[in-house]
Order: C-alpha cells, then sequence, then structure tokens
C-alpha cells in the first residue's frame, strides 16, 4: 500500500466532550462517511499524570500547563468522580488523514472556531479563564472537546505513546515494530530494570511486540547511553488503565 494512503492520525475525544454527551456528534462528524478514513485503532483510557505530562511535553512551564494536565486527566470535570475521568483515543487512517481531522476539529481556540469555521467540532467548545491565587487573570485554557495530530511526525509520536502495537491488527500497523528476544524490561518509580523488583511492573517481556523506537530507547537506557526518547513515554503507555491490583 502506497505511503499516503496508510497515513495515520490520533484523535481524543476529551473530558468535556463525554461530559456534554457530545461523543456521538463527535463520532459521527468523524466517520468515514464525512472523512473517507477508517477506523485502525480505539481505547477508552484512564489518562495518568505521567500520560498526560508526556502528551503534553510541549506545553512544560507555560502557565496553563498544570490546568491543561488536570482537563486530559479529568480532574476538573469529574472532581468527585473518578470512575468517569476517561478520554477516549481513536486511531485513524487514510490519504490525508492529519489534515482531514484537523479541518473536522476545526481552531484550536473556540471562540476562534465559532468564527472562522462556525458547525466544526470545536465551535462547540469554551476557552476558561485562569486566575493566580490573588484571582488575577493568567492566561486561558481551551476546552475544546477533542484533539487531533497536528502533523505526521506528531502523529506518530502521539500514537506510539498511547497505543502499542497489539492495539492494532497487523495490516494497520503503520510504524516498525519488533520483537523482543532478550530480557524482561520493568518500571518502578522512573526507573527502569531488567529484573523484577518489589513494586515493579513488568512492561516488556521476552516474545512481546514493541515499537521499534521503544525498544532501542530501552536497550539505550539500559547500556547507559542517550536515549531518542524518555522512560516515561515508553512507560506510559504499558500503564495505560495499570492498577496495582493487576
Amino acid at each position: 500500500m502506497h505511503k499516503k494512503e496508510i497515513e495515520q492520525t490520533l484523535v481524543l475525544i476529551k473530558p468535556d466532550a463525554l461530559k456534554n454527551s457530545l461523543t456521538g456528534y463527535v463520532l459521527s462528524q468523524l466517520s468515514e462517511f464525512h472523512t473517507g478514513l477508517r477506523f485502525a485503532g480505539a481505547k477508552i483510557v484512564h489518562v495518568s499524570r505521567m500520560l498526560a505530562e508526556e502528551h503534553y511535553a510541549e506545553h512544560r512551564g507555560k502557565v496553563f500547563y498544570p490546568s491543561l494536565i488536570e482537563y486530559i486527566m479529568g480532574l476538573l470535570h469529574y472532581p468527585d468522580a473518578p470512575e468517569r475521568r476517561r478520554v477516549i483515543a481513536l486511531v485513524y487512517q487514510g490519504q490525508d488523514a492529519v489534515k482531514k481531522m484537523r479541518d473536522i476539529c476545526g481552531p484550536t481556540n473556540p471562540h476562534v472556531a465559532r468564527e472562522k469555521k462556525p458547525g466544526c467540532i470545536r465551535a462547540l467548545g469554551t476557552v476558561v479563564p485562569l486566575k493566580d491565587a490573588e484571582g488575577n487573570d493568567i492566561g486561558e485554557r481551551m476546552d475544546n472537546l477533542i484533539h487531533a495530530s497536528a502533523a505526521n511526525d506528531e502523529a506518530e509520536r502521539e500514537i506510539k505513546l498511547w497505543f502499542r502495537p497489539g492495539d492494532f491488527s497487523p495490516f494497520m500497523r503503520s510504524y516498525i515494530t519488533e520483537v523482543n528476544k532478550e530480557d524482561h524490561y520493568y518500571f518502578r518509580e522512573g526507573r527502569l530494570y531488567i529484573k523484577h523488583e518489589p513494586g515493579s511492573v513488568c512492561l516488556i517481556a521476552p516474545g512481546d511486540v514493541v515499537w521499534k523506537s521503544d525498544f532501542d530507547t530501552l536497550r539505550s537506557l539500559k547500556q547507559g547511553l542517550p536515549a531518542a526518547s524518555s522512560l516515561a513515554a515508553v512507560a506510559a503507555k504499558y500503564l495505560i488503565n495499570y492498577t496495582a491490583e493487576n
């Protein structure tokens, strides 16, 4: 299949869309009828802080960053209902997938979306002012219902952050995978282990199919070498919906 035909993009239906019962509307707008794109992957995710921080890593240090993390984790819309904190993560596939999804979502700012592209998904969102402890305006947060990857390289990073290879049909994996024929890789409190330690979680076992880029990162970290991405960026996906009771 031609590379252009298998372009993929990540879409997240955010907690504000779920709280306002807009899921059906959003999915209808994203349907193959409107986009010509196919579902490649889907999951319901209870977003951990590690996953949220890796997804929004580019915004670290910005005034709206803490609020953005709480937003995608569902803490703002469901402060007293952890069982309702979730995001629907989707991967769509087809020609011009990134551009098509961005067009349907509309401008990031809901106010701009209503003015420039009425009828788009984000036109139903809102802008929330942010204040400091003294009540002074310090910025704003976009509660814009949906996320869609902005470019192909961003789509690859985000898809690999939210999805394992096993979340896809073998015919819908757009990125290189590798079978682990080496060690177990364990994670605990931000550190990588090759042998099980009390309280550690197995990320990858021999025989597992993983993204090659993840495996390259783990190999480098195991040898104490610089890695292309962070350990958290690898671990976050393998800990999606994980609890200690697992």
